[in-house]
């Protein structure tokens, strides 16, 4: 059996049926390839963080495992190219799991514990301010939100999620707190009788009201701090320096809204558009 620490398959390419390589970013910028059960990471060593990450999830086998697991360096890298406790440590920051717990916890018991325990590495995780509110519980659920948009007994779904590493991030104990994260989730999808074609949404959560560096304060309110959008693929591409490949084509946002680089604050699961 795979030690949680020393790594995994990683994510598939090719399990939605339909080739989607894992997104690179598109300035070159050196990363660090962790594979682990299910899920890699790709780390941008001079930010300590990733810069993407890709996960395959199954949904008919996904398993509602205790959560369990202790926050840990990679051994594969170097400590000093990860975020690790001393950036959460006497403050509101929470280590944000960027690949969710649940999210490869699925075919046997036996592995789903495996792989749920790899998410607690510490590149799987980015800095995020500790309250909770409806706009980041809403977040949270967006896998489980598509995986229920589909309702198929075959459902697959591969998610990407990582921070926005941008430039005037505020700096913070050695890193820089990101104040946006993206997520993309994709699908097969076809008509009856016509060969599956990929489908993607991609959403923003902005936690830049929150973040406060200077006084170690990253969870004061107003209570809509945490804002989730829906936004063109496009956008996220761009706004991540990320190459997304066929996910922008794949967009599900009406064509409109993706010419005029529209993107829609969310309040609710209802509010998103998959189709």
């Amino acid at each position: 059996m795979t030690s949680p620490t020393t790594g995994g398959a990683g994510y598939d390419a090719g399990f939605l049926g339909i080739p989607l390589p894992l997104p690179r970013p598109a300035d070159r910028r050196p990363v660090r390839e962790l594979p682990y059960p299910r899920f890699t990471v790709l780390l941008d060593p001079a930010r300590r963080l990733a810069m993407t990450t890709g996960v395959n999830i199954d949904g008919p086998t996904l398993h509602d495992l205790e959560r369990r697991g202790d926050w840990r360096l990679d051994p594969r890298i170097p400590a000093s190219e990860q975020a690790g406790p001393d950036v959460y440590a006497r403050n509101d920051l929470d280590r944000g799991h960027l690949v969710r717990r649940r999210d490869p916890g699925w075919g046997t018991v036996e592995q789903a514990r495996v792989a749920t325990a790899a998410t607690f590495a510490y590149p799987n995780a980015a800095p995020q301010a500790s309250v909770f509110n409806q706009s980041k519980d809403l977040w949270l659920g967006l896998e489980d939100h598509v995986l229920h948009y589909a309702d198929a007994a075959d459902l697959r779904i591969s998610v990407f999620t990582a921070p926005v590493l941008a430039d005037d991030d505020p700096p913070y104990r050695g890193i820089r707190i990101p104040l946006r994260f993206w997520k993309i989730a994709a699908w097969s999808s076809a008509d009856e009788g016509d060969p599956p074609a990929l489908a993607a949404a991609g959403f923003v959560l902005d936690q830049a009201q929150l973040v406060d560096p200077s006084a170690d304060v990253f969870a004061v309110p107003p209570l809509g701090a945490f804002r989730t959008f829906q936004a063109p693929i496009g956008d996220i591409a761009q706004l991540a320096r990320v190459d997304l490949g066929a996910l922008v084509d794949a967009d599900v946002l009406p064509r409109a809204a993706v010419r005029a680089r529209a993107w829609t604050q969310l309040h609710a699961p209802e509010d998103v558009v998959l189709g």
